[in-house]
Order: structure tokens, then C-alpha cells, then sequence
């Protein structure tokens, strides 16, 4: 792993994780009414943009932070879709 790779993987953790105590909070409340379903569905899109580039690319600190921040976006998205 080369020192630009850690700072990427570095960097990806700290803004991936940033989506776990929202995803905690809606999940464990079985409610979403302070969640903005406008911002996630434009999260969402552009994090799939982001895993796109990644791949083609090849490059995996990008291609790791997007599928883990897809999976707890799109969770929350979904979770405000289905507590409303």
C-alpha cells in the first residue's frame, strides 16, 4: 500500500463513517421524520457516480469508501421511504 492509498483509505473511513450514527439513530428509533429525502436520493446518485469512477479507475480506496457509504445511504434512504 503506498502512503497516497493509506491518505485515501484515511480519508474515506473518516466521511464513511460519518453516515453510521444516522443510520443507528433511524434504525434504532423506527423513525425518519428529521431526515431529508431530497439530500438522500441526491446522496445516493452521487455515490454511485463516485463507485463508478472508482472502477474505472481501479481505484480501491475510492471504490471501498463508495460501497460502504452506498450500502448506509442507501439504507437511510430507504428507512426514511419506509418510517416516513
Amino acid at each position: 500500500m503506498t502512503q497516497l492509498d493509506l491518505v485515501g483509505y484515511i480519508a474515506a473511513f473518516l466521511t464513511t463513517s460519518a453516515f453510521i450514527p444516522q443510520a443507528w439513530l433511524t434504525w434504532r428509533r423506527k423513525r425518519a421524520e428529521g431526515v431529508s429525502l431530497g439530500m438522500y436520493c441526491i446522496m445516493v446518485t452521487g455515490t454511485v457516480g463516485w463507485l463508478t469512477y472508482g472502477l474505472m479507475l481501479g481505484a480501491w480506496p475510492i471504490i471501498v469508501a463508495n460501497v460502504i457509504s452506498l450500502s448506509l445511504s442507501a439504507f437511510i434512504l430507504v428507512m426514511k421511504l419506509v418510517y416516513k
